[in-house]
């Protein structure tokens, strides 16, 4: 067979309504990508002519019966293992014919291959990512112990050699029981050749190659495999491109009009007015309402067409079934975007989609953006432009920030402020029914002030494209990616949500990995990595120097990071000997190093820039030292009420003390990291209403970043340490 004529096979089993292609051409194709099969001879279903080619092949033999209607020959039982005599043969055949009925059309004949490791290797069709290659431990045990790994096509060798990391089973890739290590060449070859195949023929749906076997040797052999065909469905292209220029303005408009303006307080169209207008935000306003009047002390307009100026974005809240009739006067006023706040499309059912479909017809063809509908609003801290549910005001910063739910993004919002995380930008991105994730994440990219790209995401529309645009983008800026929907249960409730299917996630899980996307499981951990990417420098490897008040918090976050895969080394001789001329002899001399309690406020000071002085680590986690303030607040309180001989003054210059400390600690931790270029990491010994995440120090690139628990700093840690391990492999 040539590769010519693979095509021609698929197209003449399509045209006859079959969906697979035999195991003995299957095998045929494989050869034609350089996986290496087992040699085999194919007979019809006279038994003399089997026993004939059982001979030449010589005994032992694998009997397979196959036939057009046959996918699955072991779980039909008309699969024979290890036949040695005429009789076996002969008997085989019988029961199998009679097993099969009219289903068999021949039997494949192939010697017995051993290897006591079984691998699986294949390819499926993902709705939305396309095709997807499989490696892991196969055989009997591929199903019930389901530890393979997944990869998008094409594939790379640094992808490849990630698969065979990931698999649990990677050990039996060695030395196994007197055989020899995998050939992983050949496995490069054949995960590369079915990577190859899919993308050549896209009629192919599914490849399986079950077993894999390894030889004594190391030598990979397909015994078995199954091409699956399906005719390519047609891919329903997006309808209209979107202008990143005209989206990156709907951030930085010079005039606003709030349609469906409203003077009561709770409603959307007096909420997201009143919020832009409390802020310091320098375009120009117009209400419009149909009843007039003054909305705010404001004039408003009974409609668009009263509006004498040009304006650039229209916030919209009206009805969702008369927002099309808004569009040829939004034309007149060479509107650019719409902020469709308005519910009641696609999310609602089949009236809504269609609804939505027509609207964003009919904006399209005027030349304006809609983002949305359904969203809670945007806003640009950088213009003080905050137009959107949340009374929140987080400051300008490099965080883009983008969510696929009102709530959510709140929150995040809410919590920004709090913790003094900067933001670049927010959107609420709703239904997307126009500007989708990927707009989104492909317009950040190309945006000077954004550093960091943080999604919640419950859906996507294009899966080929995200992936693609979020492997781009993570090659120049970290994207971090909550994503609702990982259960059975929160998927359905995501697509309920949403109006949209939620992505498979071991596929949408693998996407993200291979695309250098950073991963969390909990809303709080976006904004965390956000902290750190915006305020560090990138780890250089994964050795972690811990610095503690107290041996306890040392010894977990040592079990934290050995779960998250970064290393704690044992400290050198010679960092040990400097450390020595600093604490009690007491000290722990390992790592954690525990200051154990000394008073001396230089003490973490001087331990701190020893640890990132030692070429041994790549980071530093100090836990403790920030945040005793609360204790001792605490403790002054309690020794006021009860003892009349303290005095006061001496009470607040303490406190005064512990503050200042404290204040100058995380300057200090600031001029470290500036000088080493290593990451520190700090956690609080308990937090209050003061509390932060960030402390700045003007002049100063980095920050010091504290968090309430070591969870929250290692998992930090670990993500910044694989966006540099992803970016390191992929530069």
């Amino acid at each position: 067979m040539k590769i010519t004529d693979v095509q021609e096979l698929i197209n003449a089993r399509l045209q006859a309504s079959l969906k697979s292609i035999t195991e003995s051409d299957a095998k045929k194709i494989f050869k034609l990508f350089h996986i290496p099969v087992v040699e085999e001879r194919r007979e019809n279903c006279d038994p003399g002519r089997v026993f004939d080619a059982c001979k030449k092949t010589g005994f032992p033999v694998v009997l397979k019966g196959i036939g057009e209607n046959i996918f699955h020959k072991t779980e039909s039982g008309l699969v024979r293992v290890g036949l040695g005599s005429k009789d076996q043969v002969l008997d085989a055949v019988r029961e199998m014919k009679m097993s099969a009925k009219d289903n068999i059309d021949g039997f494949l004949i192939q010697p017995v291959i051993s290897g006591k490791r079984e691998f699986v290797a294949g390819m499926f069709k993902d709705p939305q990512f396309g095709p997807v290659i499989v490696f892991g431990l196969g055989g009997v045990y591929t199903e019930a112990l389901k530890d393979i790994a997944f990869k998008i096509a094409p594939l790379n060798d640094g992808d490849i050699q990630d698969m065979l990391e990931q698999i649990s089973s990677k050990k039996l890739l060695n030395d196994f029981r007197g055989e020899k290590k995998v050939q992983k060449n050949i496995i490069n070859k054949i995960l590369t050749g079915l990577s190859d195949m899919a993308l050549a023929y896209p009629d192919i749906s599914e490849i399986d190659i079950n077993p894999l076997i390894i030889q004594p040797d190391g030598s990979p052999v397909a015994v078995d495999g199954l091409i699956i065909l399906e005719e390519k469905k047609k891919e329903k292209n997006k309808a209209f491109d979107i202008d990143l220029k005209v989206l990156g303005s709907c951030y930085y408009p010079k005039s606003i009009a709030f349609i469906g303006a409203s003077a009561t307080p709770g409603k959307w169209g007096h909420m997201l007015l009143t919020n832009t207008l409390s802020r310091d935000y320098k375009g120009k306003v117009y209400l419009v309402n149909p009843r007039g009047g003054k909305i705010t002390g404001r004039h408003v307009h009974k409609s668009v067409a009263e509006i004498e100026d040009d304006f650039e974005l229209a916030v919209v809240t009206i009805p969702a079934d008369r927002v099309i009739d808004l569009i040829p006067d939004l034309k007149k006023k060479n509107v650019k975007g719409i902020l469709l706040i308005t519910s009641g499309f696609r999310e609602v059912g089949e009236k809504g989609a269609k609804l939505e479909e027509n609207l964003v017809k009919a904006a399209f063809d005027a030349g304006i953006l809609i983002l949305g509908p359904n969203t809670m609003g945007i806003c640009n801290p950088h213009i003080n432009f905050y137009c959107c549910a949340a009374h929140a005001y987080p400051i300008p910063g490099s965080t883009a920030l983008v969510c696929q739910s009102g709530n959510m993004g709140t929150q995040l919002l809410a919590f920004a402020e709090q913790q003094d995380i900067g933001i670049r930008a927010f959107s609420g991105s709703g239904n997307e029914a126009m500007v989708t994730i990927e707009d989104y994440m492909e317009a950040f990219e190309t945006d000077d002030l954004t550093k960091t790209v943080v999604l919640y995401i419950e859906s996507i529309k294009n899966g080929s494209r995200f992936f693609k645009s979020a492997a781009r983008v993570s090659r120049q800026k970290p994207v971090v990616v909550l994503k609702g929907g990982r259960t059975s249960m929160g998927e359905r409730a995501a697509s309920s949500h949403t109006g949209a299917m939620a992505s498979d996630t071991k596929v949408f899980d693998a996407a993200c990995r291979q695309a250098g996307i950073i991963q969390v499981e909990q809303p709080m951990e976006l904004l965390d990595l956000s902290a750190v990417f915006s305020s560090l420098p990138l780890p250089k490897g994964n050795r972690v120097a811990i610095m503690t008040l107290g041996g306890g918090w040392g010894v977990i976050t040592t079990d934290l990071c050995a779960e998250r895969g970064l290393m704690v080394p044992k400290l050198s001789n010679d960092i040990i000997e400097r450390l020595n001329m600093i604490l009690p002899t007491f000290w722990s001399h390992g790592n954690p190093v525990d200051i154990v309690g000394e008073g001396d406020p230089d003490i973490p000071k001087t331990c701190m820039e020893e640890l990132l002085r030692w070429d041994g680590c790549d980071a530093v986690i100090h836990l403790g030292i920030h945040g005793k303030r609360v204790l001792v607040n605490n403790m002054i309180e309690s020794v006021l009420r009860v003892d009349p001989d303290i005095n006061k003054k001496d009470a607040q210059f303490f406190r005064d003390s512990i503050l200042q400390f404290e204040d100058d600690y995380t300057k200090y931790v600031v001029k470290l990291t500036q000088k080493y270029e290593k990451p520190v990491l700090g956690v609080s010994l308990l937090t209050d209403e003061i509390s932060r995440t960030l402390y700045r120090l003007e002049g100063y690139e980095y920050k010091s970043v504290f968090f309430p628990s070591p969870e929250r700093a290692v998992k930090a840690l670990w993500g910044m340490w694989k966006y540099h391990d992803f970016r390191k492999s992929n530069l």
